[in-house]
């Protein structure tokens, strides 16, 4: 099969026909936000980052013990370009898959994926359930808190920073810029009105 770029309306299609969770609806939208903000950043294809992240969790819902395996499958079978596929798979490096992070793309997905849940969770807990009036130092003062968001793989934060060759507070960052931008699809527009405690 001849492979093609996919488009956002056929990623978003392939992604809504494995996964009906919410949670991971808004998960994948918060990836593809981030992921489209760096590939500005650094002056790389925003439609083919977003897309790559939208659908970088497909198999989850469906084959959580196949985990990147299933989605390499998928992606194949619907004639995806090999450098997409690889992106996603490399996310899962040394937890389900052994398919190292190498090109920008699969190292800024790999940094920010566990990240993106530790902001949503950090949004939640503050007055105005926001991104849009949050800092990077909200994130870091519940970084070390080993019991809040514990889900959140921190050491694969850290990895991923490591490298890309940037310092942890600008990942953080850039991942709430990046948020931002699709706050009210992911239910983290809040109130930003709300004067933050003390």
């Amino acid at each position: 099969m001849e492979t093609k770029k996919p488009t956002r309306e056929e990623a978003w299609e392939l992604f809504r026909k494995y996964n009906k969770s919410e949670s991971l609806t808004k998960h994948a939208l918060a990836v593809e936000g981030v992921m489209r903000y760096m590939a500005r950043k650094y002056g790389k294809d925003e439609e083919k980052w977003g897309i790559v992240g939208l659908v970088h969790d497909l198999d989850y819902e469906m084959y959580p013990d196949q985990h990147c395996k299933k989605t390499e499958e998928i992606l194949r079978s619907e004639g995806w370009p090999k450098e997409y596929i690889r992106a996603v798979v490399s996310h899962g490096w040394g937890i389900v898959t052994d398919v190292k992070p190498e090109s920008l793309m699969e190292r800024t997905l790999y940094a920010v994926d566990e990240l993106t849940g530790l902001v949503v969770t950090s949004a939640l807990v503050r007055p105005s359930r926001s991104v849009l009036d949050m800092k990077a130092k909200s994130v870091k003062k519940k970084w070390k808190d080993k019991r809040f968001a514990a889900g959140v793989n921190r050491s694969v934060i850290e990895k991923g920073a490591e490298m890309l060759g940037v310092e942890l507070t600008d990942l953080i960052t850039d991942t709430i810029m990046g948020m931002r931008e699709v706050a009210e699809e992911i239910g983290l527009k809040g109130n930003p009105a709300v004067p933050e405690e003390k």
